[in-house]
Parts: C-alpha cells; structure tokens; sequence
C-alpha cells in the first residue's frame, strides 16, 4: 500500500549507501511517496522503525528512489545520530555493540507484537525473562505463576517446550496458563536461536543446544525462592517432546517428564516418516545438504525457507499431503499464526540430526516417571508407541479419543489437564 503526500520539507535527513554533504535543506515544496510496505532487516532481523513517540515511521520514495529515515533506522539499532543544521552535517554516533547486533542476546519485541494464541486467565501472571543458556545464549520465556503466589511458599514447577518450529506464545502458553491455575509454577520458553531467544544464524536448530535449553529452564526454575528444586518437571510438544526426554536422559533435577504428540525428530530426520527413507535416499541427502553447506558458506550465511505465509489464512491450499495440510490448518491460520513461528528451519540443520541420536539412552530416565500423550488419530503416535515400548521403569501411553496431532497443541477441552495435574502431583510425592 502507497499514500501519496504532498508537503513542505524544510529539513530531510536521508540515507543513502554514502551520506554526503549534498544532504542539505530543502525550501521547496517536493512531493514525496511513502511506503508502508517496505521491511527493513538487518543480518536476517527485521528492524521496527518508530519515531521518537513509538509510531511507526516508513520509508518514502523520492525521485524513483526508495530511502529509509536515518534517525529511525540509527536508533532501532540502540545508537544515535544528530543533525547539525549550520554545517549541514549528519553525525551517526555508534556508541556500542546493541542487542540486536550481539548473536547471543534476545530479540524481544512488544507486547503488542507477541502474538497469544490464547486469552490469558485473570487468575495467572505471565512474567517475561530472559537467562542464559550454558553456552552463553539469552533464553526469551514466559513465567506463568497463580494471581496468588505466596513467594514465602515453596511451589512445583515446570518448563514447558513448544512445537519444533513453534513459539512459546502458541502451545506452551496454552499449557501454561491452565497448570499455573492448578498451583504450578511454569516456564514457557523459546528455543535457542528462535522466536525472541538469541542466538546466530537466525532459525537453526540442533540436537545439543535444544536439549540444553530444557536444562537452562530448569536451571533459571530452580533459581527462584519460590520453587523447590526437588519438584520440577518438564513437558514437551512435539519435537519438544524428544528434546524433553532426551534433557531427562542426563538432566536427574528433572523429576518428572510428559510429552504430547511427541516427535523424535532425529529419527524423522534420519530415517524419514514412518521409517521409509532408504539408505541410498540418505546418501543423496547428505550430498544434497554438503552442497548447500557449500553454497552458505560461499553466501556468508544459511539457507533458510520458512514453510508459511507472513500473514495469516483462512483457506487451505489445494494439493497439500495429509500432515502438511494439518500443520498448515494450525500454524498459517488465525488458529494458531505468529509471526515468529514460519517452521521449519535453516537447511543445513538437518544434519546433525541425522548423524546423532536424541533419545539412545532413555532408560537412564528410571525411576523418573514418563507420561506420553498421543491423539488417537495422530499420524505421529508411533513415536509415543516405540518410545513407550523401548522404555523401562516408570512410564504410561495416554491415548485421546478423536484427537489428532495438533489438537494436543491448543484444545483446551482434549488436552488431558486433570491427567497432567494428578501425574505431576503424583511424582512429585516420591
């Protein structure tokens, strides 16, 4: 969309690729066309231009050229710029290295822009923090305690993992929100290098770090005066589920560990869904990502391929596969979009993945109860099955009637709540 405006420009500051002295004082009446869908990124970040009021300011076209405000463009990267009238002179003052610039901090964005998928009950706080993970990335994440917490008091908790690809304002706050009502103290948090969490390149995933982000949780839970160490438990959505169990492998402050509509995305990766990728077809993958290795690191930096729209539908494109068409019908639609939860991830990401196993030694995770909850009609239930079959110890295979994979994301009346609360309360016990 363009609007056009006709006005007096008595000062205009531009940026160009090389600010000159030509950059001066117009007297004239100009005409000048502003633009409001330009998006302004910066190393793969999009940057939010406001003036000093917080409005939005954009960019504007002027004699077939396109220029961005330097003031807005300056200060959203946390430096300064002056204009000095009498010499006609334009000073960028880069004073530090900001957030946004420095890979390891968070990318957080305003409340307006956080994007809930869910309303949130006026009988829960919901908290933003940020911690580091061991390696020194800022965790985004969102802390749901009861309206009436008594922080002289020790309560339980949990963290809370999103979908692979999702944002903890989808699914984890859904879960959330409803277990701080039953008396839990929760952490829902974004992943390494996704969503408001820091972390370069932008969309990668790994085995490792998204493992230890459930740690770090666990580690900033424990930290709080109001929660006992001896009673934190995790769950994980799916792919959040596999990374959940595998955190509980070697995490032992993990008590307690539920999945819903689990996804071993190791396996998925490896051997494809439903196990039907042949050896030969790996062999091509490999060769296929060793050449996109080549070609990002002749680019400077990752492929990344977002799998949804930037705004939200209501229609389903004809032609999808079953499981694509189910995501879809969550993830690209008003149901559950956020603008920081596209999917998938850079591509290059698939290979470790294939070369290391999330879940090899789960039956390190005993005496520690599992719970897994599938839907009945989820196309991934085999995971929760084999996981079930493969384990030792303490464990349970929770079916839902007439649920499918993502209905355990966000349907308040088919996610098993009252199961949950009594699974926890229960291995919090011994």
């Amino acid at each position: 969309m363009k609007k056009k405006l006709r006005s007096t420009v008595t000062v205009l500051t531009l940026i160009t690729t090389v600010i000159t002295s030509s950059v001066g004082t117009w007297a004239t009446e100009r005409t000048i066309e502003i633009s409001d869908d330009v998006t302004v990124y910066m190393d793969g970040e999009e940057l939010k231009l406001t003036d000093e009021q917080g409005k939005p300011v954009n960019a504007f076209i002027y004699d077939g050229t396109t220029y961005l405000p330097a003031r807005a463009v300056t200060e959203a990267n946390g430096n300064t710029i002056s204009w000095n009238g009498e010499d006609d002179r334009v000073d960028l003052n880069i004073t530090s290295v900001t957030q946004n610039n420095d890979p390891t901090r968070a990318h957080l964005v305003s409340e307006d822009e956080k994007g809930y998928t869910f309303e949130l009950s006026d009988n829960v706080k919901r908290t933003h923090v940020t911690y580091d993970n061991r390696y020194g990335i800022e965790i985004a994440a969102d802390l749901y305690t009861p309206i009436d917490l008594d922080e002289t008091q020790q309560y339980p908790a949990i963290v809370i993992g999103p979908p692979y690809g999702g944002v903890k304002e989808q699914g984890p706050g859904v879960y959330a929100n409803e277990l701080a009502q039953r008396g839990f103290v929760v952490l829902a948090f974004d992943p390494s290098f996704n969503g408001e969490s820091g972390g370069s390149e932008r969309h990668a995933s790994s085995p490792e770090m998204f493992t230890e982000d459930f740690s770090a949780g666990v580690d900033y839970l424990g930290l709080l005066n109001y929660v006992d160490r001896d009673r934190i438990g995790a769950i994980g959505i799916c792919g959040s589920g596999g990374f959940a169990l595998s955190a509980a492998q070697v995490d032992t402050r993990i008590k307690a560990v539920a999945t819903a509509s689990m996804y071993d995305i190791s396996r998925v990766s490896r051997n494809g869904f439903g196990d039907t990728l042949t050896d030969e077809a790996r062999r091509e993958t490999l060769v296929q990502l060793g050449e996109q290795r080549w070609t990002d690191a002749e680019n400077g930096y990752p492929e990344y391929i977002p799998s949804w729209p930037e705004e939200p539908t209501e229609t389903v494109p004809e032609g999808l596969d079953p499981i694509t068409e189910e995501f879809y019908t969550y993830y690209a639609t008003s149901r559950g979009f956020n603008p920081r939860a596209r999917a998938n991830f850079t591509t290059t990401s698939q290979l470790p993945f294939i070369n290391y196993s999330l879940l090899n030694h789960l039956n390190d995770i005993s005496p520690r109860p599992v719970l897994l909850i599938i839907g009945e009609n989820a196309h991934s239930r085999y995971f929760s099955e084999d996981v079930y079959n493969e384990m030792t110890g303490d464990k349970e295979l929770y079916i839902v009637p007439d649920a499918n994979h993502i209905d355990l994301y966000d349907d308040t009346e088919k996610i098993p709540f009252d199961k949950l609360e009594n699974f926890f309360d229960e291995a919090f016990e011994d």
